[in-house]
């Protein structure tokens, strides 16, 4: 190839990108940012306590969850980085939402999009993939889609996205409307400005490191805390000071928990952490869809119990404000799974003991 050829060929592949940043930005544009909900505390002790509970209602992005954001940067990293090009075979390793949000943008762009993920995803989930033009990949093991990721993408000649290592590095942590920016602005005119805590979860630690680190860069008191269901190696790592955790079974909360503690999960923008029996979570899934009238997903019953327990203790000693936390996605993604009854039950959970303790907190607020 000739010293010109070369140089059209890469004007042709610059225009390319150009185009597809700019069909990605106009895709936001075209796109309000997501609702702040008030979530309804029992009117029994709510009102004298002074303390409220809002979810940020990631369920309004076209792709229907959290992971809208995450899969926006992650193709504009890659792109401004000219990782991806115009006949790129985009890949990526996911158990479900993430890929269900970049499979979406990689048909914007005309892309085709391979999702590599664990066999135990839910069926709603796999059809929602495929429904957006990606095609699945299976693995056995939780543990096995990193590998199979970078083989995959190796064999097709195409670019891992590889949420769990870029998640924290592809937002602008500083402001540009990120989740934690929109938060805040959200939030201003509220009777609690700053919350008091922001609860989420941790799937790659993206959206903690954002969270956590626009809190220190904007000087805000809120505190972070990490809610972690079973089966997740965030947890004992962060509670024994470790990089090094590894577990050997799949988390259950689809969209937090991961067998290895991802490099974009940074501890240090950590205030607390809090361990989630997936029972808990499931039983506060349900609650919170009959308190809401529609359903949510099983991390944000994984939130509301690190939440609702958060807010127990504010109440406790007196301190009222505000908590914040996030509805990730839609529970009818999960219609076969967590609103399953016979699913439950084969997995084992036994959510009596979690319903009780929502009970009581419906009461009178206390969290045994």
């Amino acid at each position: 190839m000739t010293q010109r050829s070369r140089i059209a060929v890469r004007s042709r592949s610059r225009d390319w990108s150009d185009n597809a940043i700019r069909l990605i930005e106009a895709d936001a544009r075209r796109s309000a940012d997501t609702h702040l909900l008030r979530y309804p505390l029992p009117s029994a002790w709510c009102a004298d306590a002074g303390v409220e509970l809002y979810l940020k209602d990631e369920t309004t992005h076209i792709t229907g969850s959290l992971k809208h954001r995450l899969a926006r940067s992650l193709f504009l990293y890659a792109l401004c980085n000219g990782w991806i090009g115009e006949n790129t075979t985009v890949v990526e390793a996911s158990s479900g939402s993430t890929a269900v949000s970049e499979a979406y943008f990689a048909a914007l762009l005309g892309l085709p999009f391979i999702a590599v993920m664990p066999a135990s995803t839910s069926v709603a989930k796999v059809a929602l993939i495929e429904a957006q033009g990606g095609r699945c990949h299976f693995v056995q093991h939780a543990s096995e889609v990193y590998a199979e990721a970078e083989r995959v993408a190796k064999e097709t000649g195409g670019h891992y996205l590889d949420q769990f290592t870029n998640a924290e590095r592809a937002t602008d942590w500083r402001g540009n409307n990120n989740i934690a920016e929109s938060i805040y602005v959200q939030m201003r005119e509220e009777k609690h400005p700053i919350p008091h805590w922001i609860v989420v979860g941790a799937g790659t630690g993206g959206t903690s490191a954002t969270i956590g680190r626009y809190i220190r860069y904007r000087r805000h008191a809120t505190r972070l805390c990490v809610v972690d269901p079973e089966n997740s190696a965030f947890y004992p790592a962060y509670a024994e000071s470790r990089g090094d955790v590894v577990i050997t079974a799949s988390s259950r909360i689809e969209g937090i928990g991961r067998p290895r503690v991802e490099p974009s999960f940074l501890p240090d923008v950590v205030d607390r952490m809090v361990s989630v029996p997936d029972a808990a979570s499931v039983a506060a899934a349900r609650h919170a869809s009959a308190v809401l009238g529609r359903r949510v997903g099983g991390s944000t019953g994984t939130n509301l119990w690190g939440a609702f327990g958060l807010i127990a203790e504010m109440v406790a000693s007196g301190r009222s404000g505000s908590v914040v936390t996030l509805l990730a996605d839609s529970g009818d993604r999960y219609a076969d799974t967590y609103f399953c009854d016979e699913w439950v039950a084969a997995q084992g959970l036994d959510t009596a003991a979690a319903a009780a303790t929502l009970a009581a907190f419906e009461r009178s607020c206390l969290w045994e």
